[in-house]
C-alpha cells in the first residue's frame, strides 16, 4: 500500500505544467488584446489628428514652423508711418441725384524717410485721388466691399503718381509694390 500514495503526487506535478502553460496561453492573450486595443487607439488619434490638419505640422519645432509662415510686407520691428491728408470732399457720378462724398484718407508707409518725401509730390497725390473719388457711383461705395477696393486702387494711384507702376499678378489682379502700403479712411460720409 505504500506504492498508492506515490500516483496522486505523480499525478499533482503533471497537473501543474499543464495550469502553468494554461496560465500562460492566457496571459498572453491578454496582454495581445490590451496591445491591439492601445494600437487601435494610438491610430485612431493619428487619423483624427491628420483630419484636423495634419500630425506634421503639429509635431515640428517652433522654428520649423516660422520657415513656412508667409513673408509679410510690414517689418513688424519697425513701426509704419502714416501719413494724414487733408480731408477731399467731392461730387460724385449721379446714380439717383445728387451726392458728394467727404473722405478723410491717411496714407500707410514703409518709413519715415517716403513720408517726408510724399510732401513733394502731393498736388499730384491729390488730384489722382479727387478724379478717382469723382468718377465712382454713390452704390460702389457704398458697401466694405465697394470701399476696400476704392482703397486699392488709391494705393495703386499714389504709387503710380511717385514713379512706381502697378504690374498684374498671376491671379490677374493689379498690385503695386511702391513705398505706399495702404489706404485707410478715418472718416467716409456719402451724402
Amino acid at each position: 500500500m505504500a506504492k498508492a500514495p506515490a500516483k496522486p503526487e505523480a499525478a499533482d506535478d503533471a497537473a501543474a505544467p499543464k495550469k502553468k502553460g494554461k496560465l500562460l496561453i492566457i496571459v498572453v492573450i491578454l496582454l495581445l488584446v490590451v496591445l491591439i486595443v492601445v494600437a487601435g487607439g494610438v491610430g485612431a488619434l493619428l487619423l483624427l489628428k491628420k483630419d484636423k490638419g495634419g500630425t506634421d505640422e503639429h509635431a515640428k519645432p517652433a522654428e520649423a514652423q516660422v520657415e513656412h509662415a508667409p513673408a509679410s510686407t510690414i517689418d513688424l520691428t519697425k513701426p509704419p508711418t502714416f501719413v494724414p491728408l487733408d480731408p477731399f470732399t467731392v461730387n460724385l457720378l449721379r446714380d439717383e441725384g445728387d451726392h458728394y462724398l467727404q473722405a478723410v484718407v491717411v496714407l500707410r508707409v514703409a518709413d519715415p524717410k517716403m513720408a517726408d518725401s510724399l510732401k513733394a509730390f502731393m498736388p499730384e497725390i491729390r488730384h489722382r485721388i479727387n478724379l478717382l473719388l469723382s468718377s465712382k457711383l454713390p452704390s460702389e461705395i457704398a458697401t466694405t466691399v465697394g470701399r476696400e477696393d476704392l482703397a486699392e486702387s488709391i494705393v495703386l494711384q499714389v504709387n503710380e503718381s511717385l514713379g512706381f507702376p502697378s504690374m498684374t499678378d498671376s491671379r490677374g489682379r493689379t498690385k503695386s509694390n511702391g513705398p505706399v502700403q495702404a489706404v485707410l479712411f478715418n472718416s467716409f460720409i456719402i451724402q
